[in-house]
């Protein structure tokens, strides 16, 4: 197309026609073709021109400008596009700096070569502002399920049409045995969409939890409108599936309203998800409760929760085992997905063995340690007592109602017991200081001399060394590294020290070497509670 100063309604036609196939604003079309009529004008007049083009957006007619600003003489560098106060007074009365002449120059007639290279200039701009509607049209669409259809597939990765632009549902967004053909009608998940220098790119997903959601949120009624809530989904793309819902309404029945009438609600769903079988549980606060329902169908006997480590333990019949645990794994992978808790199953004839080894262990340490004969050991461990501490430090009424204890028997178990733990004491104590610990950190009130000798073992000789600890360095903690769950040993763990008893801990050595101020500590705790009591309030209402 040619572009000249005699073809002007032909300007405006060609805006107004590209911007109808793009759906864009053609007032950008006429903005490019103004730019370029400009630098065309720059390559006849001379680069160092400041030449401007407008065109009326009525009769399509090009006006061709030259621009002149007036500036300092010691200022003055493009002789082509400014001048001096001087040299201005010639074209206008009392110039000053910052005014600007502007004088008509003729058109320019846009050759074949320059009016091509125009052309491409204004796909560039055309196309730029086609990327900037695709993605604010759809970076809002984010998080729900679009209707597309297939255009072809490129190295696994299946092109959709999304209507006003294109999606991509990489190969490992797809259900496994899935395979489609150009023109297929699909439904995906908008996973994420993001602005690149090659356009929006629209990340699509079938293998996302939140699609399996969104699904559902469309065939019951009642999860639309907030009154049954889905809290956790968990999946293995194409084989199964675990939802946990809750009803705010105690009419209606969660599980029951996702099922339908025979099933008609989750068979849509397992229709448009190629067959995955889902399990639907309700939930609950109670996190052993909820994974009772979670290992469903798989009956569970006891359940044993460590909050501190996000772990738990389940005990099943042994016939229950295999059930429990699911072919590859997959049903206690999925309820630790669920329940975003690290679940180890045990029979009960593992548990009962390991109890066994358990009361063996602590019936021993009493024999060694007590100077006692293997049955009254038995009756301590069968009383509940675990260690020396408690046999030491418990009210002596607590050990009279052991048979055959009498007071006697009592107060001399208990001074065995504080004397063995008094020579513990002594011989860690001597074992810290050898290897270099100070009384800061001996006296400092909260540390054992066993944990100190423990602290010393690790290079913590000082109260200083102490204050510099992270609390998980000296309890312990868990950490996920590439998708899993890692154990950080804690300097301090074998004492069941918890997180926020180090945090205690720790903070108090910084208070006492004069690294923390109190005041501050209880203003920042103050700050804390208001932010909660607010975030509570915005949550009620």
């Amino acid at each position: 197309m040619a572009i000249t100063s005699a073809n002007q309604l032909e300007l405006l036609q060609t805006a107004e026609a590209v911007a109808r196939e793009k759906m864009i604003d053609p007032a950008l079309v006429v903005e490019a073709m103004e730019e370029l009529l400009a630098r065309a004008a720059k390559s006849r007049y001379g680069a160092e021109m400041d030449i401007r083009v407008s065109i009326d957006r009525k009769t399509g007619k090009a006006t061709f400008t030259r621009v002149r600003t007036v500036v300092e003489d010691d200022e003055l560098e493009n002789y082509q596009a400014e001048f001096t106060v001087e040299q201005a007074k010639q074209y206008m009365e009392d110039p000053k700096v910052g005014d600007v002449f502007v004088e008509e120059v003729p058109p320019v007639e846009m050759g074949r070569i320059a009016a091509q290279s125009a052309k491409q200039v204004i796909l560039q701009k055309v196309r730029e502002a086609e990327r900037d509607r695709q993605f604010e049209e759809f970076k809002d669409r984010a998080g729900t399920i679009i209707n597309g259809v297939v255009k072809r597939e490129e190295y696994g990765n299946v092109i959709v049409d999304v209507g006003r632009g294109e999606g991509i549902l990489r190969r490992n967004e797809k259900i496994g045995r899935e395979s489609y053909r150009p023109n297929d009608r699909i439904r995906c998940y908008i996973k994420d969409v993001r602005r690149e220098t090659r356009g929006p790119q629209i990340f699509l997903s079938r293998t996302a939890p939140e699609f399996m959601a969104e699904l559902f949120k469309m065939e019951v009624p009642e999860i639309y409108d907030g009154i049954i809530e889905i809290k956790a989904v968990a999946r293995d793309p194409g084989s199964r599936a675990k939802i946990a819902v809750i009803s705010y309404d105690g009419s209606i029945d969660p599980v029951g309203a996702c099922v339908g009438m025979r099933g008609s609600r989750v068979q849509a769903v397992v229709n448009e998800l190629q067959g995955e079988k889902i399990d639907i549980i309700p939930w609950n606060e109670d996190q052993p409760t909820f994974l009772v329902n979670a290992l469903q169908p798989a009956e569970v006997t006891k359940v044993v929760l460590d909050e501190e480590a996000g772990k738990i333990e389940v005990v099943v019949p042994d016939e229950q085992l295999s059930l429990a645990i699911g072919r590859r794994g997959q049903n206690v992978r999925l309820a630790s997905q669920l329940t975003n808790l690290d679940i180890d199953i045990m029979t009960e004839a593992e548990e009962s063995e390991r109890r066994q080894k358990e009361f063996e262990e602590r019936t021993s340490l009493f024999m060694d340690t007590l100077d006692l004969d293997e049955f009254f050991a038995q009756l301590l461990v069968s009383e509940g007592f675990t260690n020396l501490e408690e046999v030491a430090y418990v009210e002596l009424d607590e050990l009279l109602v052991i048979d055959g204890v009498d007071e006697d028997t009592a107060n001399e178990l208990q001074a065995r017991a504080r004397d063995y733990i008094e020579a513990q004491n002594r011989a860690a104590l001597e074992s810290a200081r050898e290897l270099g610990v100070e009384d800061s950190l001996v006296q400092f009130e909260g540390l054992t001399p066993q944990m100190v000798e423990a602290l010393a073992k690790d290079g913590v000789l000082t109260l200083e060394d102490f204050a510099t600890c992270a609390d998980w360095e000296l309890a312990g903690g868990w950490t996920t590294v590439e998708g899993e769950r890692v154990k950080d040993d804690g300097i301090l763990e074998p004492f069941d020290m918890s997180l926020e008893e180090a945090q205690d801990l720790v903070m108090t050595a910084r208070i006492v070497l004069g690294w923390v101020d109190p005041a501050d500590l209880e203003a920042e705790e103050e700050e804390g509670a208001e932010e909660t009591a607010e975030d509570q309030e915005e949550a009620g209402a």
